[in-house]
């Protein structure tokens, strides 16, 4: 695992771009996996305001809420769309259903898209809990996917976004962890403090279903990006 400290979320959105730029000149990239929330929101800005052009990309989001239709301020078609794609459309953007009015044929429809276009570059943000995606502690390395109940510590923090906590959505349509590890490339960002337990454990702890983000040491191409606070307790 390769590790790149920055001063701050900006400079890691710059540095997590650069990547991304770099694959796209070289060719490399074809299917670009996005994550949400605000982890990724500096990544994106660079992406905007690049003179890139990603309309020969398509895109695959590693989750959705279950019960928020697309046009929902709080969904993640839309943040992607106000973020995103709206400013730079790609070719193909894939993003879980989640008022499908079958979930589990969704997740089977959605894990069919995944395999059948390989990604080359995976976003990844971290919970606090160390969960990617929405694979919470306890869920399978051999995950694929599927509906997840979310755990009370990340309805918390998810709640920031929420007028009320009840509002937020206790379920969600996730990429599985095997999925996630198929990707050829990971980019892994963490910011705050808040989070440096957990990359403490992604880079030093046992690689254990109870740390879901432990399993990238077992990738052999993941780059994490860290401020100086998220990085506070590696050599601790």
């Amino acid at each position: 695992m390769k590790i790149i400290t920055v001063k701050d979320q900006v400079e890691g959105g710059k540095k997590a771009f650069d990547l991304i730029k770099n694959a796209m000149g070289n060719h490399e990239i074809k299917t670009l996996g996005l994550a949400t929330g605000s982890t990724p929101k500096t990544l994106y800005k660079e992406m905007v305001t690049s003179n890139l052009d990603f309309r020969n990309l398509q895109s695959i989001n590693l989750d959705e809420y279950v019960g928020l239709p697309a046009n929902n301020s709080q969904s993640y078609h839309f943040f992607m769309e106000e973020h995103l794609f709206k400013a730079k459309p790609f070719k193909i953007n894939y993003i879980p259903n989640g008022v499908a009015e079958n979930i589990e044929a969704e997740c089977i429809r959605y894990n069919k898209i995944i395999d059948e276009n390989p990604v080359d570059i995976q976003i990844l943000g971290i919970g606090e809990n160390a969960h990617i995606g929405f694979n919470e502690p306890g869920s399978s390395f051999g995950s694929e996917t599927r509906e997840v109940a979310l755990t009370e510590s990340t309805i918390k923090a998810n709640s920031r976004n929420f007028e009320n906590i009840s509002d937020v959505p206790t379920h969600a349509i996730s990429m599985g962890i095997k999925s996630i590890m198929h990707a050829k490339k990971i980019i892994l960002l963490a910011f705050g403090e808040k989070k440096a337990e957990a990359v403490k454990q992604t880079i030093t702890g046992p690689i254990s279903e109870d740390i879901p983000s432990s399993v990238l040491q077992l990738h052999p191409d993941v780059t994490l990006i860290v401020d100086q606070a998220a990085a506070s307790k590696i050599d601790a």
